[in-house]
């Protein structure tokens, strides 16, 4: 059997700008998206720690160091700059190894 977990997450995230005229995805600071095992283009839930609201879209990377969290296209309907997100994605692996399974988690102080 296979059980879904949390791979991945960037907690408390701040938005640095958001792109309403975007195809769309959430842009993400490379070296983070590294740090946490972030595939460019791997899907995403988004959950934004001020509004509430929770969103799939997509990662594409930024700039090394940037810093850089960018709502892009739908998304920046969904938060305003210097909103903090939780940015989580999943993965399917067998129940037997979801008892040791520990998730790449990256919390960033604001």
């Amino acid at each position: 059997m296979q059980v879904t977990v949390l791979k991945s997450k960037i907690l408390r995230a701040k938005v640095t700008e958001s792109k309403l005229d975007y195809q769309g995805s959430l842009g993400i600071d490379s070296a983070w998206m590294e740090e946490v095992g972030f595939l460019p283009y791997e899907k995403i839930l988004v959950g934004n720690l001020n509004n509430g609201d929770r969103f799939e879209t997509y990662v594409i990377p930024c700039a090394n160091g940037s810093e850089a969290i960018e709502l892009n296209g739908a998304a920046a309907r969904l938060g305003l700059v210097g909103d903090l997100l939780v940015i989580m994605s999943f993965a399917q692996i067998d129940a037997s190894s979801a008892q040791n399974w520990k998730p790449k988690v990256l919390v960033l102080k604001n």
